[in-house]
């Protein structure tokens, strides 16, 4: 006799049951299409499109396409840049650090107390420095260069380009 289903699913937690239960509709980031990670915002189907560029860790320039109004951190994730976001946005570690120019860092809000102290843990820190998590895209950051630091406080990512889940 077959077990009915309910009784082989796993009991979770409230945690789990919550971030498991968000809705996991695709979301347009420009051209692409990709299922959404658990904490990214779904853009506005009218949300404009934001042009951008990372210079990565190679020297190289990557232009980037995002909807206003999600994060830096969505925006690398959604274009296959190389940015870890280890705690998943909740502002818990320094692995999105980027690095703003001058002219943006000034534009931006300023950071918190919070992301300012993960940001002191951050390797490369510099006066513009910034969590990606925390910088929305907005008009502010057309055209911009971000740039990536060398290296990350994520060991394990160092070398190794991550891939959304």
């Amino acid at each position: 006799m077959a077990l009915p289903a309910t009784l082989l699913r796993p009991r979770l937690s409230a945690l789990n049951y919550i971030r498991w239960r968000i809705p996991t509709s695709s979301a347009s980031l420009g051209h692409r299409q990709l299922a959404r990670r658990w904490h990214m915002k779904a853009a506005a189907p009218d949300a404009k499109q934001i042009e951008f560029h990372f210079k990565l860790r190679d020297g190289s320039r990557h232009t980037v396409s995002a909807p206003e109004g999600c994060s830096v951190l969505e925006a690398a994730h959604a274009n296959g840049i190389p940015l870890e976001g280890a705690c998943e946005a909740s502002l818990a570690c320094s692995t999105c650090h980027i690095i703003l120019p001058e002219d943006l860092f000034n534009a931006v809000p300023e950071a918190t107390e919070t992301e300012e102290d993960l940001l002191d843990l951050a390797p490369e820190l510099s006066h513009t420095s910034r969590l990606g998590c925390q910088i929305v895209v907005d008009e502010h950051l057309k055209g911009k260069e971000i740039k990536l630091p060398q290296a990350s406080i994520n060991f394990y990512v160092d070398g190794h380009v991550p891939t959304p889940h």
